[in-house]
């Protein structure tokens, strides 16, 4: 035995198989069978149907998902079963770094699930618990389930937590392991802003008094309006605001729409703000007001508000600020509704009749530049008051890029549900002169 040891150890793999050691060839045949059954398995997909070829479907509560499991085969291969599974959940997770003295730390992990779909089904499993033999070439095994009536909630991909929606489907085979796919399908829960509550004007007041050390330097007031609080991406939000100017100081008015995301857990709070467009007044000098008669800026392609999911928030807002150089900024807010079902042409009509400001129509031919200025960090955005109660409330992210985390797939939307294109109307019952229109769609 021991003078056979160099021989084995120094002879190549092959003569192994074809020396006289018939013990140790079997022992390897019977090793690489498993490869062998392996090797058969030439493709295995799932296709989803789709309308469009070149577009991932996209699915939305009591849709009907219908695909099929392609298999592939170079030979005949025995096969238990093939079971598929339809999954869907919100995530959140998060760590805190946590003190506990001058040389003790330690992790706090922060985490959170919720369910909105699971579906079973088996597509091939003998009623007798036997093999089923398939024939060299392709397979394939067509499924289909329903989506849960009650509302869903749109696929979202975000820093601290996703929701996200899938099929898996498992291979078993004997003598061999578990195949497994995964693909992963949209879902986007209609947003329609043609209710009267999207419908409905925002507006808003906000004054302070300016200080520049322990001196008062005047008063500076804002006074905003928009005409409806939901909008789609792609249009225009007309903005119509006074800024009035009392302080001994130049001021700066601007605009921005900020995006906050929000993951809860065990009764803490994460959130990630970015500023997604951007509107820059002129400089107003001291003592003096200006009026924004419908000043423009456009909604870039976003992912919708998600406000009905427990553990995920997606909300948007409209700030209007005054900057005082030398102190701190004055900020108004108006909230938005990201919707994916666009304002139907006269659906505005009789909506927000009337506005405190007179109508200067220029903005309806101003150019959206195509290569905007990048937006600003939320921080330069917040009052140092909001800034005081954010950082009370929920630790800030060191990085409040305007930069959005998110998910092509996700935002399918901006494809599917195109805002409406530029119109022009013949309204066979005109308004009066002095009334202005009420088409704010772009």
């Amino acid at each position: 035995m021991s003078a056979s040891a160099p021989s084995i150890a120094t002879t190549h793999p092959r003569s192994l198989i074809s020396g006289r050691d018939g013990t140790l060839s079997e022992g390897l045949q019977t090793f690489a069978r498993p490869k062998m059954i392996f090797d058969k398995l030439k493709k295995f997909e799932i296709v989803f149907d789709s309308p469009e070829m070149d577009c991932p479907p996209v699915f939305s509560s009591g849709d009907v998902v219908s695909g099929k499991v392609v298999l592939e085969l170079s030979a005949e291969t025995k096969v238990e079963s093939l079971k598929l599974h339809a999954e869907g959940f919100a995530r959140v997770h998060w760590t805190e770094s946590r003190s506990a003295g001058s040389s003790t730390a330690y992790t706090q992990n922060y985490s959170d699930e919720v369910e909105y779909l699971n579906r079973r089904e088996v597509l091939l499993q003998a009623d007798n618990g036997e093999l089923t033999v398939l024939s060299a070439g392709r397979h394939e095994y067509p499924f289909s389930f329903q989506l849960p009536e009650e509302t869903l909630v749109t696929s979202f991909e975000g820093k601290h937590g996703s929701i996200r929606y899938w099929v898996k489907v498992k291979l078993h085979r004997p003598w061999a392991t578990v195949k497994k796919i995964k693909k992963e399908f949209t879902v986007i829960e209609p947003i329609d802003i043609n209710t009267p509550s999207l419908l409905a004007p925002q507006a808003g007041t906000k004054e302070k008094m300016a200080r520049i050390w322990y001196r008062n330097c005047g008063q500076v007031s804002i006074t905003a309006k928009i005409d409806r609080k939901g909008y789609t991406p792609g249009e225009v939000i007309p903005v119509f605001a006074e800024f009035d100017n009392s302080t001994s100081r130049s001021v700066v008015p601007k605009a921005y729409i900020t995006q906050t995301q929000t993951f809860l857990a065990r009764g803490t709070m994460k959130q990630k703000r970015a500023v997604v467009a951007t509107l820059s007044g002129d400089i107003l000098g001291a003592r003096r007001r200006e009026t924004w008669h419908g000043r423009a800026i456009k909604i870039p392609p976003v992912g919708p508000s998600i406000l009905q999911c427990r553990i995920i928030k997606v909300e948007y807002t409209l700030r209007v600020c005054v900057y005082v150089p030398g102190t701190s900024k004055l900020s108004l807010e108006l909230p938005l509704v990201m919707g994916t079902i666009p304002l139907h042409p006269f659906g505005s009509r009789t909506s927000s009749v009337s506005s405190q400001y007179s109508v200067n129509m220029e903005w309806l031919r101003m150019a959206i530049p195509e290569q905007p200025e990048p937006p600003p960090d939320y921080s330069s955005v917040v009052s140092d008051e909001d800034a005081v109660q954010s950082s009370t409330a929920v630790q800030p992210e060191e990085d409040l890029s305007g930069v959005l985390q998110r998910s092509l797939l996700a935002y399918v939307q901006e494809f599917r549900l195109r805002p409406p294109p530029v119109y022009s109307e013949v309204d066979p019952n005109p308004q009066p002169i002095t009334m202005r229109p009420r088409c704010m769609t772009y």
